[in-house]
């Protein structure tokens, strides 16, 4: 056995009731987040995830967000397996008091981070609709469910860990457009429709068989589905400038995704949401490179060029999310 990480008991772990009395165990750590202490637990019988959210994140800002998210985020997680099983990992244990949860763990190796394949030319058209396919069936079946809208009343957390180091981080930064991300933050809080994820972006999201698989949702919220949306075509915007041979193809995975999430809006004027989302994307583009957690992969003239686009699109809102990715492929060229 290693020696576990402090963050994370031995006592923790048992208490979880995964592993017989006295099985020896290996702890590794999971990278590639900000927001949690993450770990494979393996052992003779069994290998699994355990997760643990931090108050304070590992950026460069001063970034705290309340630790109650990880209950938020296993109470995700078991929402989303009653209403599509498979679309997200199954929780196993669960310690509400400790902020500690163990979920199921999938090999890498069949189950690929998608951000690795975007990043590698792996531009898969048909996952791109997969994704927006499941995420309009979570949307839809739970818009309009007081019981879910009671049990993620979490818009203080989503406040914390998305809209203040997001849009009103930006807003400080770029005081022309400041009125309009801080109106964006409160505009976004208020309208509650549907369970969000509230972090749909690729590195959250496994390349499986059997259809891509949803994790790392403890921004888990009761709020608007046009965040989700917008959130993940963001990433497949800022994705063209970190592999623009792709660049076409990455814009052909968005209008995918884009077109198969808004075909299954049946709980508002698809109008409404569309416009929304257009106005989310230019606030989020801004907020990935001047918010609190800026994308690590662009350089300076990625950002200047980020800015440049975001700033006008902030400043004329499109009506829609294709009008964003048409201006966006114009300033490419393409």
């Amino acid at each position: 056995m290693t020696d576990v990480a402090p963050s994370i008991t031995r006592g923790e772990i048992e208490r979880l009731g995964l592993l017989p009395a006295g099985d020896l165990f290996q702890l590794s750590p999971l990278t590639g987040g900000v927001s949690s202490d993450i770990f494979k637990v393996e052992s003779a019988s069994r290998t699994f995830v355990v997760k643990r959210a931090l108050a304070q994140l590992r950026v460069k800002d001063d970034w705290r967000a309340p630790v109650s998210r990880s209950r938020h985020e296993a109470d995700w997680l078991e929402t989303v397996a009653r209403i599509l099983p498979g679309a997200a990992p199954t929780v196993l244990a669960r310690d509400d008091e400790a902020g500690l949860f163990a979920m199921e763990y999938f090999d890498p190796a069949l189950c690929p981070v998608w951000k690795g394949r975007l990043r590698d030319g792996e531009i898969d058209l048909r996952l791109a609709a997969e994704v927006g396919r499941r995420l309009v069936t979570i949307h839809a079946r739970t818009a309009g469910d007081p019981q879910v809208s009671e049990r993620f009343a979490t818009g203080a957390i989503f406040h914390a860990i998305r809209l203040e180091p997001y849009f009103e981080a930006a807003a400080r930064r770029h005081p022309e457009v400041a009125n309009d991300l801080f109106d964006l933050s409160a505009a976004t809080l208020r309208t509650n429709l549907a369970l969000v994820h509230g972090d749909v972006s690729p590195k959250n999201i496994l390349a499986g068989a059997e259809g891509p698989i949803f994790l790392d949702a403890e921004c888990a919220w009761y709020g608007d589905p046009a965040f989700d949306l917008a959130f993940c075509l963001n990433h497949l915007l800022l994705k063209c400038l970190w592999n623009r041979p792709c660049a076409p193809r990455l814009l052909e995975a968005f209008e995918s995704l884009a077109a198969v999430y808004l075909d299954g809006v049946r709980w508002e004027p698809r109008e409404e949401i569309e416009r929304r989302t257009a106005r989310l994307l230019a606030g989020l583009l801004l907020a990935r490179v001047d918010g609190k957690s800026p994308v690590e992969y662009l350089d300076a003239s990625g950002r200047d060029f980020v800015r440049s686009v975001s700033l006008r699109l902030i400043g004329d809102p499109a009506a829609s999310p294709g009008e964003v990715a048409r201006v966006w492929g114009s300033r490419l060229g393409l």
